[in-house]
């Protein structure tokens, strides 16, 4: 493909991507701002798997080209590649400076080269992304996952040299059998004439007879765990109350593959009664399914970056909730990335390890276990699973009970909605913070409304749900309702300051927003009744202008 083929290829783009920036530069543009946007689409190019990233020069943000004097002279253009090398990592600069005439308009296309792996891309020291349109810092999840590109060596799968096999549990390794002839039941005669290092080889829990850290870590006595210090094969139960106050814990250690079961038996896993629709009969499930225990906690077993030293936590809260959480990024990079492809991950960060627990019928390699999670709560009325992905830390909270039984029936009747919607409008029953991309897609299909970030679902929901107080409460009213009540009030009062102006529109704007926002709002307001000449400040106290 030419470099006009490129362009016409661009420009065609609905909007603006993480890998693509258009600007005008009519005459000039910022040397700073261009380095960062440099950083940026470079890393994003790496994230996305893409060899190339392009900023445009000479082009709206409408995708109208409108053409560009910057930098006409060609010598005076080229030396921009060492003037950005200079202030990036490992020099690194334009792959090439293409100059198109587009319309009879000129078109600068400077061609990014992605960051290469592991290697992730600074403008003068500091590390830039993209979160859609916006420039932003590079995340720390993000810088992570660049980097984790560049480490060959898989952890799990060090030998520990002075480990033998007496190290390790000799009911584990029994317990490790049976479910390896379960997943393997066409090996179960043959299974009997191998020796238990013959068996651990086969499963790939062991190399040549070697003790390996993942044999440590799932089948190890609890004194083995010396031999992969720093790391911390562990995982602490905790019990809080409703106050969030801990009542009570327990940790348990090696070999994690029988203290699996012991950590699910400490989970108060209790019965949850609720009346479906048109029904005197209650219906009577589990607070957490089994699957949703065993997949997360594995999952926290499989992919803990036990480098970092830290434990597995599983939190239960009086209040129905029960969250798990492990150190390391979330190799995926989104959960938007595993529900929509909803394949097996190309990599993993403990290889051999996740490789031993599918042998052991632990976890799966068909990627649909966190997808299974979140039908089985959809189908129960839960709410979907909670992923935190903050501080190269990966939590998964459960929610065991119903928060809105009318609201998650109704939205499951809902026709051609699919898991990745349902998910988004989750977030906003949750108050929690959408993507761009997300809040974009739900108001295209008139899902939500509202701006950012008070999103609140739309008439066609609450229609659906029965939410239509609670629609008028986070929607609120016309300016000209809050603007009538004030004057109302000043009518029948004479005067009032802002504070009683407040108290009298605090309960009347929508829910959706927090105090200082329905302050803000009562001060704009004011201010345009003001401008208006409707009313007029006299001291602290406004008052009618006309009396």
């Amino acid at each position: 493909m030419d470099i006009q083929q490129i362009l016409t290829s661009l420009l065609s783009l609905k909007g603006e991507t993480e890998t693509v920036e258009f600007k005008e530069a009519n005459n000039q543009f910022n040397f700073e701002k261009i380095g960062k946007y440099f950083s940026a689409l470079s890393n994003e190019a790496n994230l996305q798997g893409l060899a190339d990233a392009w900023l445009v020069f000479g082009v709206n943000d409408k995708h109208i080209v409108v053409g560009t004097l910057f930098r006409t002279d060609n010598n005076n253009l080229n030396a921009l590649k060492a003037e950005i090398a200079n202030k990036t990592t490992n020099r690194i600069t334009f792959k090439n400076i293409h100059e198109v005439i587009y319309e009879q308009k000129r078109v600068l296309l400077f061609q990014i080269p992605a960051a290469p792996k592991g290697l992730p891309i600074a403008w003068q020291g500091h590390y830039y992304g993209r979160d859609g349109e916006q420039l932003n810092a590079l995340n720390l999840e993000e810088i992570e996952r660049i980097r984790q590109q560049g480490v060959m060596q898989d952890w799990s799968a060090v030998i520990c040299y002075d480990a033998k096999i007496d190290d390790l549990s000799s009911d584990a390794i029994n317990k490790a059998r049976s479910l390896y002839a379960v997943k393997n039941p066409k090996l179960r005669d043959e299974m009997e004439y191998w020796d238990d290092v013959t068996f651990l080889n086969k499963a790939k829990v062991c190399i040549n007879g070697k003790i390996t850290r993942t044999a440590i870590i799932l089948l190890g006595k609890e004194l083995s765990t010396h031999f992969i210090s720093p790391a911390t094969p562990t995982v602490t139960w905790i019990l809080k109350d409703r106050d969030g106050i801990e009542k009570d814990y327990e940790h348990f250690s090696c070999p994690l593959l029988l203290n699996i079961d012991s950590i699910f038996l400490k989970i108060r896993n209790l019965k949850y009664r609720y009346l479906l629709e048109k029904s005197i009969f209650p219906d009577e499930v589990d607070q957490y399914d089994p699957y949703i225990i065993r997949e997360a906690l594995n999952n926290c077993i499989a992919h803990q970056d036990y480098s970092l030293g830290g434990k597995i936590t599983v939190v239960e809260n009086e209040d129905s909730r029960l969250s798990f959480s492990n150190m390391g990024s979330f190799i995926p990079g989104t959960l938007e990335k595993v529900i929509s492809e909803d394949a097996p991950e190309s990599r993993y960060r403990n290889n051999f390890l996740a490789t031993a627990m599918v042998n052991l019928n632990m976890i799966d390699t068909i990627g649909s276990g966190i997808r299974k999670m979140f039908y089985i709560q959809k189908n129960k009325f839960f709410p979907l699973p909670a992923y935190d992905l903050r501080n190269n830390k990966v939590k998964v909270t459960i929610t065991g009970k119903v928060l809105d039984v009318n609201y998650a029936q109704k939205l499951a009747k809902m026709p051609n909605l699919r898991l990745d919607e349902i998910i988004a409008l989750d977030k906003v029953q949750k108050r929690l913070p959408l993507r761009e991309n997300e809040a974009k897609h739900l108001k295209r299909l008139k899902l939500i409304e509202g701006r950012k970030p008070n999103y609140h679902i739309s008439a066609l929901i609450a229609k659906h749900s029965g939410q239509k107080a609670e629609y008028i409460k986070n929607k609120g009213f016309d300016d000209d309702f809050y603007k009538k009540t004030i004057c109302d009030y000043l009518k029948q009062f004479g005067s009032a300051k802002r504070a009683e102006l407040e108290q009298l529109l605090l309960d009347k704007l929508p829910d959706v927003l927090d105090e200082q926002q329905k302050s803000n709002k009562v001060k704009n307001l004011l201010q345009s009744l003001r401008k208006t000449e409707v009313i007029r400040l006299d001291g602290k106290s406004w008052r009618m202008s006309k009396a």
